[in-house]
């Protein structure tokens, strides 16, 4: 590491501590040549390559921007979308990979997606996977009802066994024709 003041090409490390939830390093460094201290913050880099093969740092604000078009008019919050953008990026940091296609990017963002909100995901998916006609529509729905249908319904607070409302879909309410 070049000193920052007189550019020598030496320094000693003085302190380090955990930074930014622990995916960064701040080291306090001191240069032998002029004795003066400086700062440096140090990440692990992730790279992604794109389909045309350029590769570019990995980005949690792109996740979550990208994510955010598929949850136009959804009941997300930016919270939610925050959180999903932090888990993507521990998914991806977790392989021990310097190195992700778009693919795998995309892969991570689908699992998260799907239990934040299904219609969302479907829209991320559909072009995702690129879909090309209403099978695949109709493939990735049934793939959703069977998954929806292993989980057991959740039930109202009185113990009687009916299913309760869906707080990600308010109840619409009846109109007259």
């Amino acid at each position: 590491m070049h000193c920052p003041f007189c550019r020598h090409p030496d320094s000693r490390v003085v302190d380090s501590r955990t930074a930014d939830d622990g995916t960064a390093i701040r080291r306090r460094r001191q240069c032998p040549h002029c004795a003066r201290r400086f700062t440096t913050l140090e990440n692990a880099s992730l790279t992604v390559i794109k389909r045309s093969g350029v590769t570019e740092p990995f980005s949690r604000d792109k996740v979550i921007v990208g994510v955010r078009k598929a949850c136009q008019g959804r009941p997300v919050t930016e919270d939610a979308l925050a959180q999903l953008g932090q888990r993507v990026e521990e998914a991806v940091r977790g392989t021990g990979s310097a190195e992700l296609s778009t693919h795998d990017v995309g892969l991570a963002i689908l699992g998260p997606l799907r239990e934040l909100d299904v219609v969302a995901y479907l829209r991320f998916a559909s072009v995702y996977r690129a879909f090309d006609s209403l099978e695949d529509f109709e493939a990735a729905i049934e793939e959703l009802r069977a998954g929806h249908d292993e989980s057991p319904a959740p039930t109202t607070g009185g113990g009687d066994g009916a299913p309760a409302a869906s707080a990600a879909r308010p109840a619409r309410p009846a109109t007259a024709d």
